[in-house]
């Protein structure tokens, strides 16, 4: 079922150790913890420096929504999530530590338990009328920039404005309008024989 998950009636938690907070977007099974969850979907802002949680099992996603971004260090590597270059896919369980530049970061953050499903993530720049087509059994779109989108398939009509977001049924088709903008794509898919497909519009990088 096609649900929209408006950011404004979502409540952040702030992190023990105060260095950050975090705003759960969606999770499956619902209200599932992190032992239990199959995948998670979030938006976290980063306020301080300091170490990622570990998440054995758990395959992840970042990407930078606002802010100038972080040095990562994962298991001793140093990678740069910036503007021009937003994703970092890692391990949970890989030990991360985050080096703020310029400031605070918001970041989108998907997780799937790798022996249960698995994610892609794509990203799309909007600019007038596209076509949009959830090729996924789970497809969370997430509106990162851009002040509304409308979403237009044969009988609904949605209506975003930026943070919200919203689950997609499968296979259908929605006419996405928008002035300038760019859109998060996860599409989780379980392991059940079923094969990678990707959208025929090209939306992932």
């Amino acid at each position: 079922m096609t649900m929209l998950i408006p950011y404004a009636g979502l409540s952040p938690v702030s992190w023990k150790n105060g260095g950050g907070s975090t705003t759960q977007i969606a999770v499956f099974p619902p209200d599932a913890g992190f032992e239990e969850f199959d995948w998670r979907v979030s938006l976290a802002t980063i306020a301080e420096d300091g170490a990622f949680s570990e998440f054995p099992g758990i395959e992840r996603t970042l990407a930078l929504v606002d802010g100038h971004g972080m040095t990562l260090e994962i298991d001793g590597e140093a990678m740069l999530l910036s503007k021009a270059d937003p994703v970092a896919i890692f391990d949970g369980e890989s030990r991360v530590v985050a080096k703020l530049n310029r400031g605070a970061s918001t970041d989108f953050n998907v997780m799937t338990r790798l022996d249960r499903c698995y994610h892609q993530f794509g990203r799309r720049m909007l600019s007038g009328e596209s076509r949009f087509v959830a090729r996924a059994p789970v497809t969370v779109l997430f509106l990162a920039e851009g002040d509304a989108l409308e979403l237009c398939s044969d009988d609904q009509r949605i209506n975003m404005v930026r943070y919200d977001a919203v689950l997609l049924d499968q296979g259908t088709t929605w006419t996405l309008q928008a002035g300038q903008g760019m859109i998060f794509i996860a599409d989780i898919h379980y392991y059940d024989g079923e094969e990678e497909l990707e959208d025929e519009d090209g939306h992932y990088e």
